[in-house]
């Protein structure tokens, strides 16, 4: 989460496999409601959106990227845990290099040490039904 009246610049991947993408889990403490996004994070002063996407899922999930494609620049409003947020999202379609990513189920990260999320794959189909909240909306025009 960003700092109090900041705008924070992220990277996020859209990964897919078939009709599944890889999200990480997200819970929201005040709506008390489980959301799902991409992976990615924060891109660091001086460097470029796309090293910060290779340098993010070195650093969560040990995982190097092939065939990373630039999609487009989301700016995205939102509120989390009662608190106002507003972020530029540089999103990239991209594979995972290593094939075995796209055997496992889920896997457990940490962001620092207690912050702790799951990331894991979920079929397309969950979001479009409302049956899971995939933020933000927009990922869908990307689908």
């Amino acid at each position: 989460m960003n700092k109090e009246g900041q705008i924070r610049v992220i990277v996020l991947a859209l990964i897919r496999d078939g009709n599944r993408i890889f999200v990480s889990e997200g819970f929201d403490p005040k709506k008390q409601s489980t959301f799902y996004r991409a992976l990615g994070g924060g891109v660091e002063f001086g460097e470029t959106s796309r090293i910060a996407l290779a340098r993010e899922f070195q650093e969560e999930i040990q995982a190097e990227l092939t065939n990373i494609r630039y999609l487009t620049c989301i700016e995205n409003l939102f509120t989390f845990d009662g608190r106002q947020g507003h972020e530029i999202i540089q999103l990239y379609e991209c594979d995972f290099a290593d094939s075995q990513f796209y055997q496992i189920e889920s896997l457990t990260f940490a962001e620092t040490p207690e912050r702790q999320h799951r990331a894991l794959w979920i079929d397309i189909s969950r979001f479009k039904s409302g049956e899971l909240r995939l933020v933000p909306e927009i990922f869908f025009d990307y689908l």
